[in-house]
């Protein structure tokens, strides 16, 4: 058998979730027969086009199969609205990309991982406390808890979105189009994230030819300031690896650290790049560095070759 780094392939797959379904990548590495596979979905209002490409040919690269999905309602996945975010209904797609994984004939469905990033790496904590038979689990400067968040964002600036909130129930309870709050805005302006890296940020990560819609339903707000996945932190049963920005201007990193502390097999890595930097340049090769070596211990054995 050939070793890393491994050439790969890369097939565009559709999977069914709900009433519609989600676009996806499946990544194969060449010459590996039935490789094991990580889940990969991204962050708040995020596509699979802003860098998980980049880390799916790192693992892909390494013998370690991925599947990077789009939300519902984002992107080329299904489902109407459009812009339609949905705690409840992204956990879903995350059930429905598991058992994709789980039925792909070209994997091993057996030796599974789940991967976030963000408001995804929150997912993932979730995801992984309800899955104990998942090989292993990356949470990428992740989401951890609303409160926490809510108030790095500011009282004053959440409570500038609640007429923006209200308006939204009523014209979902009309019948209306939805009203969309942005995603990302500048210092001052309202947003989910309005820190001074948080705009630029977004829009370092969107490759030539896609566009990102920088807007969501803001009917979401009320779901992510009481979405805590970081308490889920001490029901994961599996390894678990915490990668967090010690500069973190969008999830409160000593929040992050403090919950992630109670996994019983987490490991934590500190990172002085910022929320946003992770995709990126130095800090990307680091983190994904880190992320094979971790993902290849737990899902190809101690040696890094196929079990």
């Amino acid at each position: 058998m050939s070793k890393p780094p491994y050439k790969f392939t890369r097939r565009d797959v559709r999977f069914d979730s709900g009433d519609t379904y989600c676009s996806a990548w499946l990544y194969l590495p060449v010459g590996v027969k039935r490789p094991p596979i990580v889940v990969l979905g991204h962050g708040l209002g995020a596509v699979r086009e802003m860098r998980l490409d980049a880390f799916s040919e790192r693992f892909a690269a390494a013998g370690i199969a991925t599947l990077a999905f789009t939300y519902r309602f984002f992107g080329d996945s299904g489902g109407t609205p459009r812009q339609l975010m949905s705690v409840t209904r992204q956990l879903a797609d995350w059930e429905a990309a598991l058992d994709f994984a789980k039925g792909c004939p070209d994997v091993d469905g057996r030796r599974i991982a789940v991967w976030g990033s963000s408001f995804g790496g929150g997912h993932a904590i979730t995801v992984a406390s309800r899955h104990p038979e998942l090989a292993a689990a990356v949470s990428q400067c992740p989401f951890t808890d609303g409160l926490a968040s809510a108030s790095a964002l500011g009282v004053r600036e959440t409570m500038r979105m609640v007429p923006v909130v209200l308006r939204d129930f009523a014209a979902k309870f009309l019948g209306r189009a939805p009203v969309m709050v942005p995603i990302a805005a500048a210092p001052g302006q309202p947003a989910l994230m309005n820190a001074h890296d948080a705009l630029p940020g977004y829009q370092a990560l969107v490759p030539k030819g896609v566009k990102f819609v920088n807007h969501v339903t803001a009917r979401v707000i009320p779901e992510i300031a009481t979405y805590r996945p970081g308490r889920a932190a001490a029901k994961v049963a599996i390894p678990i690896l915490f990668c967090v920005s010690t500069t973190d201007t969008v999830t409160p990193p000593d929040q992050t650290i403090a919950l992630a502390r109670r996994a019983p097999r987490g490991e934590i890595k500190l990172y002085a790049a910022g929320h946003f930097d992770f995709y990126l340049g130095e800090a990307f090769e680091q983190l994904v560095a880190d992320q094979t070596q971790f993902l290849s211990r737990h899902l190809l054995g101690p040696a890094g070759v196929m079990a």
